[in-house]
């Protein structure tokens, strides 16, 4: 999750139209092109197409070479490993995914997930194979857990992360990646375990005057002219022209003989072909950081691409999607590669590019390749610290917070929900934030059925009156005798005593009520505990003298309490089809009126329907 889907400029209409029968794109009918995409565009591609994705598959490895060995770094890997998955990843999706502007790669919200998991395993001191080989095994599970999602159709597990703890576990991160780049930027080393002992250990390195000028240069340089470039000139590359400004003054300089570090000789051709295998005792780890990075794939990648099938009138397919990513993962996982996802920024530069199909993406990785096979010490002397200024940028696109900011406006609870999933990430780590968020969603979404917004309500004097909160609206008014009551949720186990204790204290209220109406359309179901609570709810408001009354209750929910077998409980409740109905009901009883009703009004207004 690189960054929250980018609003990419409108190209040209004609560039971006959709694959349909209307312009020679064949339907998928049979089960081949149901799983392999690529059967159902691949012949229906147009040789005057090539040339737009020729262009963009171009202008994106400009983008791709980069961040794919920043985000590598990030990730606790060497940097060539992100030119292994973003070649590999790129063809798993132009044949497995179902979208024609998607673009996967190494991802700066995975990174720490990525280095949370592996360098624990990794030996005391650092073993750089040993890193790679268990980011394979990880990718590898990723794809895995991936796959079987789309195939068992579990796309909605994306909604266990709500916008506002995904807003502070943004947050959180992007506080993590800024911290850990630092020493990158400075030109030093640290040994920590968590954030707050790593900004305690670089503060006293710093402090220590272990800061490499040089290095602070260079970093500081770089990431002043990206963000310069990214605000000016925006149709510039700013990252390439941060990668060749950071070379030529590696080269001018000599930055290595004063203590910068460079990325070094490249391995020369194609990524190799390996079989990742680790012990029993390393699985646990890696597959627990593996379901975190899936949950966090998924979720970024069905935003991104509902986003730009709105922009190309596509249908998303999201299991499909997920079959895609995983086939990325798994691929790139065989060729000493890493967890990808779907990337915002990248999509975003292809889409503006006039990008037709997935042979963008084949274009970026065929020249990634070319690039290992002819040329692989043309990045030898590109200084680590620009690579840490791409991370950084990418760390402040992550930050999220104007969202926060706006959370804190629309409603607390969720902004205090957002504050607790960026200190769970920032305290407890990465892959406990995660955890952290999650059940920050879910227990949001149990806390509001549990304490459901509850009001009395009134009605309000006019020609064609309607029922409204009290609290709201004062100038709502009573009928002697008859409260109105909403419970805005379903009556459950967890709030069944909610509702009865509510109901008592309405039927406690001084004067005393003869009538207390429940406004129960939102009362969508009622379970057994429920049941048995309204059960003992009916002798305690019979001793009272008071009669429970329900308007709008839906007739399946009835039948479940009868389906209990407790059709005497509904026998000593009142039911009216509307408020309306129920208020004529009472008035017909009793002889009341609304305030500042006349008695004609009464026998037109009350027989209108709410």
């Amino acid at each position: 999750m690189t960054t929250p889907t980018p609003s990419p400029a409108a190209p040209d209409p004609a560039a971006n139209q959709p694959l349909t029968p209307d312009n020679a794109t064949p339907k998928r009918s049979s089960a081949l092109a149901r799983w392999l995409p690529i059967v159902s565009w691949l012949p229906a591609y147009q040789r005057g197409w090539l040339k737009d994705d020729v262009i963009a598959g171009l202008g994106l490895t400009a983008l791709l070479v980069p961040q794919g060995m920043a985000y590598a770094q990030l990730a606790g890997l060497p940097p060539i490993t992100g030119l292994y998955t973003s070649i590999m990843c790129l063809v798993a999706y132009a044949v497995f995914g179902p979208s024609r502007v998607l673009v996967l790669g190494p991802d700066s919200s995975l990174g720490p997930m990525i280095a949370a998991s592996i360098l624990p395993l990794v030996a005391s001191g650092g073993d750089p194979g040993k890193a790679v080989l268990l980011a394979s095994v990880q990718s590898v599970l990723v794809g895995v857990f991936m796959i079987g999602a789309g195939v068992a159709k579990l796309g909605f597990v994306a909604d266990l992360l709500s916008k506002p703890t995904m807003v502070g576990y943004m947050n959180g991160l992007a506080l993590t990646i800024l911290v850990g780049q630092v020493r990158k930027l400075a030109g030093f080393s640290i040994e920590a375990d968590g954030l707050l002992a790593e900004i305690a250990a670089t503060w006293d390195k710093i402090i220590a005057g272990k800061t490499n000028l040089w290095a602070l240069g260079v970093g500081l340089g770089a990431l002043v002219l990206i963000m310069a470039l990214q605000r000016v000139l925006p149709r510039i590359p700013a990252v390439l022209v941060a990668v060749i400004a950071g070379i030529l003054a590696s080269l001018w300089l000599d930055l290595p003989a004063k203590g910068v570090k460079v990325v070094g000789e490249l391995p020369q051709g194609f990524p190799p072909l390996t079989l990742p295998i680790v012990s029993v005792g390393e699985l646990g780890l890696l597959v627990a950081g593996a379901l975190g990075i899936t949950l966090v794939a998924l979720a970024d990648t069905i935003s991104t691409a509902t986003a730009y099938a709105r922009r190309t009138g596509q249908p998303v397919d999201g299991n499909q999607e997920m079959v895609g990513i995983g086939a990325a993962n798994v691929l790139a996982g065989f060729f000493q590669g890493f967890a990808v996802s779907t990337s915002g920024s990248r999509t975003a530069v292809a889409f503006k590019a006039g990008a037709r199909s997935q042979i963008t993406g084949l274009v970026g990785a065929i020249a990634i390749l070319i690039l290992l096979v002819v040329a692989p010490n043309l990045l030898a002397a590109l200084p680590i610290p620009v690579l840490g200024a791409i991370v950084v940028v990418a760390a402040f696109s992550l930050a999220e917070l104007p969202a926060t900011k706006r959370l804190w406006s629309q409603r607390r609870m969720e902004f205090w929900l957002s504050i607790a999933a960026t200190l769970a990430v920032a305290v407890l780590g990465v892959l406990p934030g995660i955890g952290v968020a999650v059940a920050l969603s879910i227990l949001n979404v149990f806390r509001r059925s549990w304490w459901p917004y509850q009001a009395v309500l009134g009605r309000e004097k006019g020609t064609n009156p309607g029922y409204f909160d009290l609290a709201e609206n004062p100038r709502a008014g009573t009928m002697p005798g008859l409260t109105i009551f909403r419970f805005d949720a379903p009556i459950f186990f967890a709030n069944a005593r909610t509702f009865a204790d509510q109901v008592l204290r309405l039927a406690d209220a001084d004067p005393k009520p003869h009538w207390i109406l429940v406004a129960a359309e939102p009362i969508s179901d009622i379970d057994t505990t429920a049941a048995d609570m309204l059960e003992e709810l009916a002798g305690d408001l019979e001793t009272r003298g008071v009669q429970l009354a329900f308007a709008e209750l839906k007739e399946p929910v009835q039948a479940k309490i009868d389906g209990y077998g407790m059709h005497h409980v509904l026998e000593k409740f009142l039911y009216f089809p509307t408020l309306n109905k129920g208020g004529k009901a009472y008035q017909e009883k009793y002889g009341t009126l609304w305030p500042g009703e006349e008695p004609h009004a009464a026998a037109t207004t009350d027989d209108q329907e709410h």
